[in-house]
């Protein structure tokens, strides 16, 4: 029996993946298109804000163009569904203003091999096969676990290059390279320059998944502190070996960082470069891609490190939360409780009981204040204007007295020889004692005196009310409804009263 169900399991599981996925849809090529222009060809980060409307003006270009089948939505929706399905990531730009978009992995396989595909296809050539038994001998040579073998390949390796440079020292024949040669060379260099910003972002996103994960796992706090601290601090020891992406990257760091080899590199681009059959195959843009290729090198190794670095962060700062903050309030919370116990040990029996609720109660808060005042927002009031003082005429104290506010001293002394129990009864409401006051205490606005003092002390209120009336300091009067509030609680004929009080 054949193996077509495995194989087609596979398949199906590959084509599951955001680079098929990609390829394969309605729009991939309208799709393909914005992700190449927005975001060039060593994925620049792109703030959101100008993303968004990069996409609509590319859809607006398109409808014009008379383009018909174009997706439906603003830019904003376009790029959540395109995050959602794992083309783009929403992250914080480095210099912390603001939020960008970052293709994935995934997005640029997908842009390569729309890339390669739009090229002309390279044909069997010499420069291929010689770049495969190459690329083979040198593998073997590397990785031979015979000794012998190792070394014969070395020494045969050897006597070669120094046949060649024998030969040409005695000024032997150097036959140029073929313009296919040159082109089949320079199409595999851009081949694999082209697929470095995809392998760097995949490495970036295998430490970005490590710090989610360190951050989830102390959010979640189901295991317990030490083992947490334990666990991490082992995985960030061995960071970069716990993914393929990580052991890869781990051993090509060591290439990236070699300022010679860079140097070296940069040489032999420009060499290259300056061949004479470069201007009939190379266009400007593949010039400067080449050229280019020592600046994406140190581009995407500076990404990469930036998220190890912030996966180190992460780990070193819930750390110390937990070990500082978390452990002081734990200890505050369980000292005061234990001071409460003792509280209630000394006032309770050996039997005693107490319901402890699981759960704090929810506080009861209207409205919280989400601003506070700001003495610099406010408006500057208006300057006073002047004012002639000798127009005014002279006005007497008793006569700003009379505008003022309720005499509550004058007032208060009133209602207390009315309350005082030693007198004989007085006034029996408030209203009554009112009535019995001087003219200058009989003012609208010494009801409102008289009520706030009867409130102070405690008056209790009766029922119904009574028609006052006051009077004002020219003499006019305005008669005013007062709610009966009784002086006091008891009535004459009481015979609790005292009899000189009755």
């Amino acid at each position: 029996m054949s193996d077509v169900a495995d194989e087609l399991a596979r398949m199906r599981e590959a084509f599951e993946q955001p680079t098929l996925r990609l390829l394969h849809q309605q729009h991939a090529p309208l799709v393909l298109t914005i992700f190449r222009l927005a975001f060039g060809r060593d994925n620049q980060p792109v703030p959101t804000s100008r993303l968004h409307h990069q996409v609509e003006t590319y859809l607006g270009e398109l409808r014009m163009a008379g383009v018909e089948g174009l997706p439906t939505g603003t830019g904003r929706e376009l790029c959540l569904t395109w995050m959602r399905r794992k083309w783009l990531i929403r992250a914080n730009a480095a210099d912390g203003d603001g939020e960008v978009y970052v293709l994935t992995s995934s997005a640029q396989e997908s842009l390569e091999q729309a890339r390669s595909l739009a090229r002309e296809r390279a044909t069997l050539s010499e420069h291929r096969v010689a770049t495969i038994v190459s690329a083979f001998r040198r593998f073997n040579s590397e990785a031979n676990p015979d000794r012998t073998t190792r070394v014969t390949l070395l020494n045969d390796e050897i006597n070669r290059l120094r046949v060649e440079r024998d030969r040409l020292i005695d000024g032997g024949e150097m036959p140029p390279a073929s313009e296919d040669y040159m082109a089949e060379g320079f199409g595999e260099l851009r081949s694999l320059v082209s697929a470095l910003p995809s392998d760097f972002a995949r490495v970036e996103e295998a430490f970005a998944r490590i710090r989610n994960d360190i951050h989830d796992a102390f959010r979640a706090d189901e295991r317990p502190a030490g083992e947490l601290v334990d666990d991490y601090l082992a995985r960030i020891d061995q960071l970069t070996t716990a993914t393929p992406e990580g052991r890869a990257f781990e051993g090509a760091f060591p290439l990236l960082r070699d300022e010679d080899l860079l140097g070296q590199l940069r040489a032999d681009i420009a060499a290259l470069l300056e061949h004479p059959s470069t201007d009939a195959i190379l266009s400007e843009a593949d010039r400067r891609e080449l050229r280019d290729t020592v600046k994406l090198i140190r581009a995407g190794l500076d990404r990469v490190l930036v998220q190890r670095n912030r996966a180190t962060a992460t780990l070193r700062s819930n750390i110390e939360s937990r070990d500082v903050n978390r452990d002081r309030e734990l200890e505050r919370v369980l000292r005061h409780l234990e001071g409460r116990l003792g509280t209630w040990y000394a006032a309770t029996g050996p039997r005693a009981t107490a319901g402890v609720p699981l759960l704090a109660e929810r506080a009861g808060v209207d409205h919280l204040r989400e601003r506070f005042f700001d003495p610099s927002e406010e408006r500057v009031p208006p300057p006073l204007e002047p004012v002639d003082d000798t127009d005014g005429g002279d006005v007497s104290w008793d006569e700003l007295r009379a505008a003022g506010g309720p005499s509550l001293t004058d007032l208060g002394d009133a209602l207390d020889t009315v309350l005082d129990p030693m007198l004989l009864p007085g006034p029996a409401t408030i209203a009554e004692l009112f009535d019995s006051l001087p003219v200058h205490l009989r003012r609208p606005v010494e009801v409102i005196g008289l009520l706030h003092l009867a409130e102070r002390r405690g008056l209790v209120d009766g029922d119904g009310s009574t028609d006052v009336v006051t009077v004002r300091p020219d003499g006019s009067t305005r008669t005013l409804r007062l709610p009966t509030v009784l002086t006091r609680t008891t009535h004459p004929d009481d015979p609790d009263l005292p009899e000189d009080a009755r």
